[in-house]
């Protein structure tokens, strides 16, 4: 099975909820069969998470950096309301929620991953989408990026 970590940015509300689904159904469905590593937090990761669960059979794992209640209400929300379809959530347990820990996040999906798809808004340059885009890189892993 094909293993796909999902990274993006967290200021979605440029966009209406049916642009997203328009654009996941063109760039996620094409790997509709695949355990997609989502991280915990709101913005792409909920969005990504709503979308797969609701219009994918994929397997679906989350991955926080700290311990699930501390993620947002909206993070959160979504993974209640998708809980009968995520099939593993990993709670790394960070001492203190901060870069280093949202970076170890990060390379624990691509780590177990064959494919990162990225969808970095153009305004943060130097975000942890990039950050996590680029690791992957580094690995030799291919990467589809979808600017939003």
């Amino acid at each position: 099975m094909r293993t796909v970590a999902i990274t993006g940015t967290r200021n979605t509300g440029h966009r209406s909820l049916d642009d997203w689904a328009d654009l996941f159904a063109k760039h996620l469905a094409p790997y509709a069969d695949s355990h997609f590593y989502i991280g915990g937090a709101k913005g792409i990761d909920s969005l990504t998470l709503l979308w797969l669960a609701g219009n994918t059979s994929a397997r679906i794992t989350i991955v926080v950096p700290g311990r699930l209640d501390q993620q947002p209400a909206e993070a959160r929300q979504a993974i209640v309301r998708t809980q009968d379809r995520i099939k593993d959530i990993v709670e790394l347990k960070a001492a203190e929620l901060r870069s280093p820990a949202y970076h170890e996040r990060n390379r624990y999906m691509v780590d177990r991953s064959r494919l990162v798809i990225g969808f970095p808004h153009p305004d943060e340059p130097t975000s942890g989408t990039w950050q996590t885009i680029n690791y992957a890189a580094g690995l030799g892993l291919p990467r589809l990026i979808v600017p939003v």
